[in-house]
């Protein structure tokens, strides 16, 4: 199953400036892409888990100078490493903070050293790293769940993300027979996911009662890490993450803290949402109170949504009541036929796909007592890429089934009309 950031790796076995750092979730794929890749493209591949190879771990806690880390690693494992020919991958690095203080120094040597690492958790790592992480010596880059285009590709599907793309850009619709295609694949997307070994279980049986399983292992594992890394913070925790399938089955998917204790502020949960926004458990979107070129300059960190970092994990989530959902369920949910609040698939779906893409989630929310033409609410906005003087911001409402406004956008273009770039509305029936 390919992964786009194997494109990226592919650019920098072109340019060993700096080490490769890879940050992502448990279960999307970090070791096996890296190994495989690895594998394909270097003469010479070295693979050390951290984590469970303490020989290894200890000479980091010795020294962090790259020579001397080398031929302790030559004595250690008894091998002779042709630094020139050999690519260096640390696995599972978040339990050494010496071995991602050392990727400093492997940079600025004048060999050519090739140093890949990788690891769970690790954004929580860097998030609290003290002063002498090695900012601007690493390449940091981030593998989230398979995105809809990857998971076309694993069904052998090459094309229909083009045409999607075409039409999209010329404005023209797919024609009946691709948009059902389409939205057949989107379907089973919302309901799989994007976890690689989920993605696999369904293309080899089409079952979604094994996918489940595969799936649920996922979740235990992240309740397992929130219970072991999350310190202080882990009764907090894991009150929010068994919590966000009913915050986002609400009509309002804003966050009350009130439902988990009373009288309960931002401030009290603050540190426990970081947690898992940097283990990239979940992805947050904030309100911004002005939709300008500065989202983050006018960001409300007290009025939040929280999503599922991949929506195939939110399903399994939701459904959670006899500890397995069953297949029925899934083709319901597949054919139309099971009530129940779409908006709450879609708006996480689309969370994860412009999360996948780089961008920072935030959405628009007014209340004005007063004066309720002020009332409105935006799912999400998006920057341009390129900034402007004018109308550089995109507002995307998203909504499902068949009865449904545009109220709070109409009120919302008329009054931001200069800020606004094109507007989108996302719809599935």
């Amino acid at each position: 199953m390919y992964r786009k950031i194997e494109d990226k790796l592919k650019k920098w076995k072109k340019n060993f400036k700096k080490p490769f750092m890879l940050i992502g979730p448990r279960q999307t794929g970090k070791t096996y892409i890296v190994t495989e890749f690895c594998k394909n493209n270097f003469d010479n591949f070295l693979y050390f888990d951290v984590k469970k190879d303490t020989e290894i771990s200890d000479v980091f806690e010795k020294t962090i100078d790259p020579e001397k880390i080398i031929n302790s690693i030559e004595l250690i494992k008894g091998i002779t490493i042709d630094v020139e020919n050999t690519v260096i991958f640390f696995d599972e690095v978040q339990v050494s903070e010496r071995l991602i203080e050392s990727l400093k120094y492997f940079c600025d040597s004048d060999k050519n050293y090739k140093i890949i690492v990788a690891g769970s958790l690790l954004g929580v790592k860097i998030n609290r790293f003290n002063s002498s992480f090695p900012v601007g010596k690493v390449s940091i880059n981030y593998l989230y769940p398979m995105d809809f285009e990857e998971f076309l590709w694993a069904n052998e599907n090459n094309n229909l993300m083009d045409l999607i793309r075409k039409c999209f850009e010329e404005k023209k619709p797919l024609g009946q027979l691709m948009h059902r295609e389409a939205m057949d694949y989107f379907k089973q997307y919302l309901i799989v996911g994007g976890m690689p070994q989920a993605v696999e279980t369904y293309i080899k049986t089409k079952s979604f009662k094994e996918v489940d399983l595969i799936k649920r292992d996922i979740l235990n594992l992240y309740k397992d890490d929130i219970v072991k890394y999350s310190g202080d913070d882990s009764i907090k925790v894991q009150s929010i993450f068994e919590e966000i399938p009913s915050q986002l089955q609400k009509h309002e998917k804003r966050f009350s803290f009130n439902s988990m204790q009373k009288d309960a502020r931002y401030r009290d949960y603050k540190d426990a949402f970081f947690w898992l926004q940097e283990s990239m458990i979940v992805n947050i979107a904030f309100n911004t109170t002005e939709p300008n070129i500065g989202l983050r300059l006018n960001r409300e960190s007290s009025a939040l949504k929280c999503y599922m970092g991949d929506t195939g994990l939110l399903l399994s989530l939701a459904f959670d009541e006899k500890g397995l959902v069953d297949e029925e369920i899934y083709r319901k949910i597949l054919f139309n036929k099971l009530t129940f609040n779409e908006g709450m698939i879609m708006e996480n779906i689309v969370a994860q796909m412009l999360t996948a893409t780089g961008k920072k989630l935030y959405f628009y929310f007014n209340y004005d007592k007063q004066n309720s033409a002020n009332n409105m609410e935006i799912d999400f906005l998006i920057a341009k890429n390129k900034i402007t003087s004018k109308h550089n911001i995109s507002p995307i409402e998203v909504k499902s089934g068949k009865n449904y406004t545009f109220s709070s956008l109409n009120k919302f273009k008329n009054k931001y009309k200069e800020y606004l770039s094109t507007s989108y509305v996302l719809h599935i029936e």
